[in-house]
């Protein structure tokens, strides 16, 4: 047998990456490639151990015996041919599949009750999200409130000013809902131009019953015309579940320079834009014409000084909300009054210009 042999520290070669498992021959029987005719079979070697190659010719005689000629070893990187394609193993994966399948509806059912969005009552239905909608021909629009635990006071009760609130967030909606809100407090893209505000001029609010703690509340309002440079604004609130009145309420206002703090006549510009949006109907509150008696030192019966706006009792306008006016008076009001009775009308006259 003649062979010839390199070791790795005259020509050293890289190390083969290792097998997952013998390759055999098919000449052979079984016979693993790495195994030559002499039986010997080739370690695989790391970085600085011998690499051996070897090519034999067997003789075609042995000790007188005639044995075949070994016509040659296949070549390591020749790759098995695969099987043969059948309808069998063309098949999909069916576990994997629907192992997916599984993963992907457990983590959607997770998804659904971590948001549990869905109304638990009915009278939910209506408007679940609270955005509000135009209704009636586009003249009125309707929005729920539910009544928060933050919003109640000591008696259990949502108190005026978060009424008055709710009055006033269905206001601006529904401004911006007709596509008007520019910038401002309900300021219309003709104000904006003449650097015009809204300010509320009066305000009659009457109040049959206080809705309570998880209670679902609808507010309607409606605009219509009040004299040749005014705005009237109603509202109506009813409880969602019983559909009983709550509250009733009417306001007037008017246009006041931003600069100037002075009042404005309405231009024709601005009627032109919220004048479709008029209501002709009367107000939901008789208006009440008795003119409020001009307090001072001497006519008083209770009295609070030292009280100054703080920078949270302004609104976007720098002006100070109509709801807070409210506030002061209530707390201005000795603690066994609040204890024992019960706001149920409230009529303000806002000071313009101060």
């Amino acid at each position: 047998m003649v062979a010839t042999a390199a070791t790795s520290s005259i020509f050293p070669v890289a190390s083969p990456p290792p097998d997952s498992g013998a390759k055999t021959s098919s000449k052979l029987g079984g016979l693993p490639t790495n195994v030559d005719a002499r039986g010997i079979k080739s370690k695989s070697s790391s970085s600085g151990s011998l690499q051996v190659k070897a090519n034999a010719q067997a003789p075609s005689k042995v000790n007188g015996n005639k044995v075949g000629l070994v016509e040659g070893l296949k070549s390591e990187d020749e790759t098995p041919s695969p099987p043969p394609r059948t309808f069998i193993n063309q098949l999909p994966d069916w576990s994997m599949l629907l192992a997916a399948i599984t993963t992907i509806f457990l983590a959607a059912e997770k998804q659904w009750m971590m948001l549990d969005w869905k109304p638990r009552r009915p009278d939910m239905l209506i408007d679940p999200f609270g955005f509000g909608r135009i209704v009636q021909d586009g003249l009125v629009f309707r929005q729920n409130f539910s009544i928060r635990s933050y919003e109640i006071g000591a008696d259990r009760t949502a108190s005026i000013e978060t009424m008055m609130n709710h009055l006033q967030e269905t206001a601006l909606n529904h401004v911006k809902c007709a596509g008007l809100l520019i910038d401002g407090f309900g300021s219309t893209p003709e104000m904006c131009k003449k650097n015009l505000i809204w300010v509320v001029t009066k305000m009659q609010v009457l109040v049959d019953r206080y809705p309570t703690w998880g209670d679902v509340v609808q507010v309607d309002t409606w605009v219509a015309s009040s004299g040749k440079n005014g705005m009237r604004r109603d509202w109506l609130v009813r409880d969602c579940k019983t559909g009983d009145t709550l509250t009733r309420a009417s306001s007037v206002w008017v246009m006041m320079n931003k600069e100037t703090r002075r009042l404005s006549k309405m231009p024709d510009e601005v009627r032109e834009e919220i004048e479709p949006y008029f209501v002709d109907s009367p107000p939901v509150v008789d208006e009440d014409g008795r003119k409020l008696p001009k307090l001072d030192d001497s006519t008083a019966d209770y009295m609070r000084t030292g009280l100054t706006p703080r920078w949270s009792d302004l609104d976007v306008n720098q002006h100070v909300n109509n709801v807070k006016y409210i506030g002061w008076i209530l707390e201005s009001a000795p603690l066994p009054i609040l204890e024992n009775h019960e706001l149920c009308a409230a009529v303000t006259h806002c000071c313009i210009g101060c």
